[in-house]
């Protein structure tokens, strides 16, 4: 429970309605408020240049209501504010109540993303003293329908938009920013967000999302973090004909001009921010993902989060699984409901673990079976691209999953195609009768697109199934009594960590390796008590702490393998993250004030 110090808090504890209704949050942990102290007496003092009115319209230094008078009158603030002086904790509490009083989920992301807008600090408070109950709402599914509202929602400025008619022009947008020193970019081009298909310029919810998270989850400073939305139009109609679409109103471009504006973007950021600096690519499509990742991944610091951030969480959840099933990753047979990047990142990093565990790469990808929209991947079929013919078996045609599970008789099935309702009842008690324990990743998001519920897998399996999703489900009670905590395998335990170990350090190529130790560092989170509930994955208010031990075993990876550009190498690297991670609590602004000797002051007359 949020701790609320002075006579003032106590009120606000009663007004807020304490006892009676689940306003209230946890405090992240390592917090504490002691009687009496300002929240600014505990943060560090900063020296800022801005003064009067610019300081509140500043979400990076306003402090609303918790600026002290002191500081008030330093900054030239003092009458702009009300006469009144709040600690963060009450702060908190005010923006709960009115957070409280929205009926929709959109509404409470648009007051959430407000906040950002206004007071950043306590933007990440907010987040981060429970997790859990806001990363639903200001990232998947929640993110979805803002993504779909977008040019409703959108309020001001929180990244780049760069249009396809900026091409030769991309190097003098970015001074258009106003931070520089960017150490990590989430890039979308909004072809495929989601489930949700081509949603062109309103994709900007997606790395703006995303890079909260890097903040709230992994501790990277947000005034380092930069959202851009590579606009070359849309093949969404419904947009084009929208009056209030506030994109390109033109059909995609692609072939060789687009391959320019990535190359000339991709240049343009490492000349302004370093060769270390991250990008992220976010919700592209099929068609370009693994060929872009494949292009840059060996000349620039970046990664795919739909291919390798979705394949870590997805086989962080299997290496827990296998502690329940009590046998090797090889000992398993897996069918995928999809060949997109999802699916084939997933498959490759199992492929590796595999090979790690001491399989043969011919036998490891004998146990990986892929069902896309035509059927089974087999050898011999048609229109195969390289990514799908690594995996097709050799198999006589199968048309649907359902035949395929029942052919095949695979102990996980995992789904990542968004085709909502892909594992039917028949299917999943097909699983059920083939295996004692079996593995249930449903993984597609949002809610909506989801291939069965946990309810569904948890009742059909009789409660032997292993389930994992990709967007939240409640827990389930069955009628025996027996309650499970569905896992979600969301991408927030992946990626806030590797951004944080690999800007750390330096890294400048991110390899599969970093996924697969962020795998096995999750994976190792999770307790045996987390298991019995039916949890594959920590707990999301731990979320902070998994990914500290996330980057802390990339950096040391890094170092042992030369591939870190920090010198000298820490002695003691957990300490050494720690000090770059983001803090959430108000620093200081009040002055250096001090006073010389009295006769050093003298002033001298005539």
């Amino acid at each position: 429970m949020v701790p609320v110090c002075g006579g003032t808090g106590g009120r606000l504890l009663r007004m807020a309605g304490v006892g009676r209704s689940p306003l209230l949050l946890s405090v992240a942990r390592g917090w504490s408020c002691r009687a009496g102290e300002d929240a600014a007496a505990r943060g560090k003092a900063v020296s800022v240049r801005k003064r009067g009115y610019d300081i509140t319209r500043n979400p990076h230094l306003n402090k609303g209501m918790a600026f002290t008078l002191q500081e008030r009158l330093q900054l030239g603030i003092h009458g702009l504010l009300p006469p009144c002086f709040l600690s963060q904790n009450v702060q908190v509490l005010r923006v709960l109540r009115n957070y409280e009083k929205q009926s929709n989920d959109l509404d409470k992301y648009i007051i959430l993303m407000t906040l950002q807008d206004r007071n950043e600090k306590l933007f990440y408070r907010v987040l981060t003293s429970d997790i859990e109950r806001f990363m639903p709402i200001i990232y998947t599914p929640t993110v979805g329908l803002a993504c779909q509202q977008y040019g409703l929602a959108f309020r001001r400025p929180r990244g780049l938009f760069i249009t396809i008619h900026d091409k030769g022009h991309i190097a003098t947008m970015l001074d258009s920013w106003p931070e520089e020193n960017i150490k990590a970019i989430v890039v979308t081009d909004g072809e495929r967000i989601l489930g949700l298909g081509d949603l062109g310029s309103y994709g900007m919810g997606i790395p703006v999302g995303k890079l909260a998270l890097y903040t709230a989850c992994g501790g990277v400073h947000p005034q380092q973090c930069l959202p851009v939305l590579l606009d070359v139009g849309t093949d969404n109609e419904a947009l084009l004909s929208d009056p209030l679409y506030i994109g390109l109103k033109h059909k995609r471009v692609r072939g060789k001009q687009y391959d320019e504006l990535i190359d000339e973007f991709m240049q343009a950021v490492t000349n302004k921010y370093g060769m270390n600096c991250l990008i992220q690519f976010e919700d592209f499509a099929n068609a370009n993902a693994f060929r872009l990742l494949n292009k840059y991944r060996n000349r620039y610091c970046v990664f795919n989060d739909d291919i390798q951030g979705t394949a870590s969480v997805a086989v962080a959840g299997i290496f827990a699984a296998l502690r329940i099933t009590k046998n090797k990753l090889s000992d398993h047979k897996f069918v995928f409901q999809g060949a997109g990047e999802a699916a084939m990142g997933i498959a490759y990093l199992l492929l590796m673990a595999m090979e790690k565990e001491g399989t043969s790469r011919e036998d490891a990808i004998r146990k990986i079976w892929m069902v896309d929209s035509k059927g089974l991947i087999v050898k011999g079929r048609s229109h195969l691209n390289h990514e799908k013919e690594i995996f097709a078996q050799d198999h006589p045609s199968v048309s649907t999953l359902e035949e395929v599970v029942q052919k095949v008789k695979p102990t996980a099935i995992i789904g990542a195609a968004a085709v909502a309702g892909a594992f039917t009842d028949k299917l999943l008690k097909d699983m059920a009768a083939f295996n004692e324990r079996p593995i249930v990743f449903a993984l597609s998001n949002p809610t909506s697109k989801a291939e069965c519920t946990a309810e569904q897998c948890y009742r059909l399996t009789e409660g032997r199934g292993i389930f994992a999703s990709g967007s939240p489900f409640s827990k389930v009670t069955l009628p025996n009594g027996q309650t499970f905590f569905p896992g979600q395998g969301n991408n927030a335990y992946v990626f806030p960590g590797v951004a944080l170990g690999v800007t750390a350090c330096g890294i400048r190529h991110i390899s599969d390796e970093i996924f697969l130790i962020t795998a096995e560092s999750i994976a190792a989170e999770v307790t045996e008590q987390n298991l019995a509930e039916g949890r594959l994955y920590p707990p999301l208010d731990t979320i902070r702490e998994v990914s500290l031990k996330i980057a802390v075993k990339i950096v040391d990876w890094a170092y042992r393998h030369g591939l870190a550009s920090w010198y000298p190498e820490p002695a003691d690297k957990e300490a050494f993250v720690k000090q770059r991670m983001y803090s959430p609590e108000y620093d200081s602004f009040v002055g250096d004030d001090y006073r010389w000797p009295p006769t050093a002051m003298q002033t001298q007359d005539i």
